[in-house]
């Protein structure tokens, strides 16, 4: 419901909470259970003290139903009320006196509830319009998988809100048997469950320098899940893929703008039949055991193992086969590794992701006591399962931490070293991952143009005392 703050003033000299009785019954009138009568919802009252001012903020149908509830406030002073909203409702619309940017003619969630959510979750949100939130390092400390509501978050446009009953999934381009899957389908159809880390292309962006723009991500852009759907390639199979039939396509329900381009565009990406067979890439449908969240791509998300996580999209709607590389904005503008080579501009797909590891134990300029102590964390690699995680403090020789668990092949595994340190003061803490292929983490970041795949070894500082 709307949301309103009401400001009531009065003659000092005529004050309603002077009398006792006048107060007992002001109270009473202002009571969680008298208020939703009115059908008003009390989120915040207090009282200026000394300056006979009251101030409320209610959540109501409209203004008129909140003068109605002030009317003994207005007959002992004066009662102003102010269409308001909340902090994440102003930041996903751009400002104070700003409206909601314009998306598509997709059901899409209110921007300022998605956005209220991911902060009482604990994301770190970077941006409220689209909604973009990673996991706080502290949050990564834990078991398997990440809980779905702690799950970073990476969007282009507005969150669809799509209806289950009315969603469809085309299947079609150079196919034998085009298919319209409902979502009964697709969960009667044989099912995958499978552990497998997501994380953004852009995870680290904010460490390169000199600066890029884009979403400024520290290193929380990552996190696992257990997913359950239906094989890709089983969905390919039954349609049946024409000889011709080369490339696939992959769009989702969310669309809007982008510079450049003139009216909307779909978030596309695409994929070699090549690569669809040897990637296991799964139609997830349920995520943690639950039914696949909104904001994660309910009621059908692709999930590509071990590539970056663009290749992942959200919200599926469509499959397309094709016959020739696929040029969409998305698969060929952004996430290109771009570099300079002999005075010439590289550019390569993002696609599997690199090898990397993360320090969540101690944290940044965490206090540690003289002596032993444990530094943990987590890595993960696309191209192979994790061979070793070495640690080193203040670049003395490295340490090879215990891996635990068995190896996983799609998924962050999880280390851990009991080190020591005998001096008091400040000091540095560095991890470097190798995966089983030989690739191991870079010292330095490799700058490029729009700031993906850094994956140079983290350092973290702490005090020991």
């Amino acid at each position: 419901m709307p949301l309103f703050i009401v400001r009531h003033q009065h003659d000092p000299n005529h004050c309603p909470a002077a009398d006792p009785y006048n107060g007992a019954n002001l109270l009473n009138y202002l009571s969680r259970p008298n208020v939703r009568k009115y059908g008003i919802t009390v989120q915040g009252e207090a009282v200026a003290r000394g300056e006979h001012t009251l101030y409320m903020i209610l959540e109501a149908a409209d203004e008129n139903s909140v003068r109605d509830y002030m009317t003994p406030f207005a007959a002992a002073g004066s009662v102003d009320v102010y269409p308001a909203s909340t902090c994440a409702g102003v930041a996903s619309r751009g400002g104070c006196d700003a409206t909601l940017p314009p998306g598509s003619d997709v059901p899409a969630l209110d921007p300022e509830e998605a956005c209220q959510q991911a902060i009482d979750d604990g994301l770190v949100v970077h941006r409220a319009h689209p909604l973009n939130g990673e996991t706080s390092l502290a949050a990564l400390i834990g078991g398997v998988v990440m809980p779905n509501p702690r799950f970073y978050i990476r969007n282009h446009f507005q969150t669809p809100k799509l209806d289950p009953a009315k969603w469809r999934l085309a299947v079609g381009g150079l196919v034998k048997y085009p298919l319209s899957l409902s979502w009964q389908d697709i969960g009667g159809m044989p099912s995958e469950t499978l552990v497998a880390t997501l994380e953004c292309a852009g995870n680290g962006r904010s460490r390169l320098e000199p600066r890029i723009s884009g979403e400024q991500w520290n290193l929380g852009a990552v996190s696992t899940a257990e997913w359950t759907g239906v094989p890709l390639i089983e969905v390919l199979d039954r349609a049946g893929v024409k000889e011709d039939g080369r490339y696939v396509i992959f769009r989702g329900a969310d669309r809007g703008a982008v510079d450049g381009h003139t009216g909307t565009i779909a978030f596309e990406r695409s994929l070699s039949l090549r690569d669809v067979r040897e990637s296991h890439a799964l139609l997830a449908y349920a995520m943690n055991g639950e039914a696949l969240p909104v904001q994660h791509g309910f009621p059908l998300r692709l999930i590509v193992p071990s590539w970056y996580a663009v290749a992942s999209v959200k919200w599926l709607s469509e499959i397309e086969v094709v016959d020739q590389p696929f040029e969409g904005y998305y698969q060929t503008e952004k996430y290109q590794f771009e570099r300079g080579v002999n005075g010439q501009v590289h550019r390569e797909p993002v696609t599997l992701q690199r090898v990397r590891s993360l320090i969540t134990e101690p944290g940044e300029e965490a206090h540690v006591e003289v002596g032993k102590f444990p530094v943990r964390g987590l890595a993960w690699s696309g191209e192979a399962s994790i061979a070793r995680v070495e640690v080193s403090v203040d670049d003395e020789p490295w340490q090879e931490a215990r891996l635990l668990g068995e190896p996983k092949r799609h998924s962050w595994q999880w280390w851990e070293l009991i080190t020591r340190i005998n001096r008091p003061g400040s000091h540095v803490i560095q991890a470097c991952a190798t995966d089983l292929s030989g690739r191991v983490q870079p010292e330095s970041p490799e700058w490029n143009r729009l700031g993906y795949c850094n994956n140079a070894i983290q350092k973290v500082k702490i005090a020991v005392h």
